[in-house]
């Protein structure tokens, strides 16, 4: 019996079958799942072997196969309660373990799914299984189990409300360390450290701290730097909890702010308030984006476009906190319809413009009452260390 226990059995039934049921609405016989998100959301399997092949398969009757290589047998043994383990040698072809799986299940002449954009399928592996079942239709169902794991249920959420209390804990840490002559590895490391005591396991990223200097570098982090008086620091950072994502973002000046720094400062706030009062159920990502930027045209920056203005947060292993090799977005002209148990990294974000930077992000969660900010701790005005 299982001693990991994350998630009861009658949760995991009741995903798969909601899994089978799209694969019958799609009319295929199998799917081979290889997004670690996905797989850890159906047979909650936690561990970061993933790097290497790692694939389940699941028939649309009967039981699932999990196929990793032969030493992972312990750790899936532990954790996982509803799939059999085919382990491989490293001097195996996994392929070969796959096509066996299919065999057993009866899937030699079917329509099989299979989750080609995973960062983690390499094209050899899907190249190889591909040629050993000829005889298989395979369509690519990358969407299908991502999109079920956006709306969560109670468990989900409490476990999402646990990582934000994280997450604020290693805000505040974190701007509490800032000063000048300060370095970006102090404030990294007193960031993780609180997070860590409140609860988290490890993120989807690191945390990413940047100077005024490297303030525009979207995906980069500490480096040794020391922070001198007058710079801007960029904080953005998650927590996890059972690897459920909340992220958050601050924007702290070190010593003294420019002038008119607290007309961004309101700015952002104000972007933020429109934001969280256009994620109800129902509406559409694009109305969210059309309403913060509303609030960026009526301070002056008619102009001012960003790709998104959030995102939604799940399920995340590393090398990212979105939940996987998409990004579901709060963008310009998104259709996508915003439901009860949806949880959003909400950003609202003035950097590089006409006016002085400033930005602000949370980990937001849609309930039957609206919008609720779960990274409530961490304050949003201008922070001056």
């Amino acid at each position: 019996m299982s001693t990991h226990n994350v998630f009861p059995l009658e949760e995991l039934n009741l995903r798969l079958s909601n899994v089978r049921f799209e694969m019958n609405k799609a009319n295929i016989d199998g799917i081979v799942i290889t997004i670690p998100e996905n797989i850890y959301y159906l047979t909650e399997l936690d561990h970061w072997g993933f790097f290497a092949c790692h694939l389940l398969i699941v028939p649309r009757e009967g039981e699932m196969v999990l196929v990793c290589r032969a030493m992972e047998r312990i750790t899936v043994e532990n954790q996982v309660k509803n799939a059999r383990f085919f382990g491989h040698a490293d001097y195996e072809d996994p392929a070969d373990y796959v096509v066996s799986a299919l065999s057993e299940l009866g899937l030699m002449r079917s329509r099989i799914g299979m989750e080609k954009s995973s960062l983690f399928l390499t094209a050899k592996l899907s190249e190889s299984i591909q040629a050993k079942t000829p005889n298989v239709e395979w369509q690519d169902t990358s969407s299908l189990v991502s999109e079920l794991r956006l709306v969560k249920s109670n468990l989900e959420m409490e476990y999402v409300r646990k990582a934000a209390k994280a997450a604020d804990a290693g805000m505040i840490s974190a701007i509490n360390t800032i000063r000048e002559g300060a370095s970006d590895y102090e404030v990294c490391a007193e960031c993780s450290r609180a997070m860590i005591l409140a609860g988290s396991e490890y993120p989807g990223f690191g945390p990413f701290v940047r100077p005024t200097s490297r303030l525009g570098e979207e995906h980069t982090t500490w480096r040794g730097e020391i922070f001198k008086n007058g710079e801007a620091v960029f904080l953005e950072i998650a927590a996890s909890y059972r690897k459920y994502q909340a992220p958050m973002g601050r924007l702290v000046y070190v010593g003294n702010a420019p002038p008119d720094t607290e007309k961004s400062v309101q700015l952002a706030i104000d972007g933020m308030k429109a934001i969280n009062n256009a994620i109800i159920p129902g509406a559409k990502a694009g109305d969210v984006y059309d309403a913060w930027r509303e609030v960026a045209i009526k301070g002056g920056l008619k102009n001012y476009e960003r790709h998104h203005c959030g995102y939604l947060v799940s399920i995340g292993f590393p090398p990212s906190w979105t939940g996987g090799s998409m990004v579901t977005a709060l963008a310009p002209n998104s259709k996508l319809k915003l439901k009860v148990g949806m949880t959003f990294h909400t950003h609202s974000w003035f950097t590089n413009t006409d006016c002085v930077d400033y930005f602000i992000s949370n980990t937001s969660l849609l309930t039957n009452n609206g919008c609720e900010v779960l990274t409530s701790q961490t304050p949003e005005t201008l922070q001056i260390k």
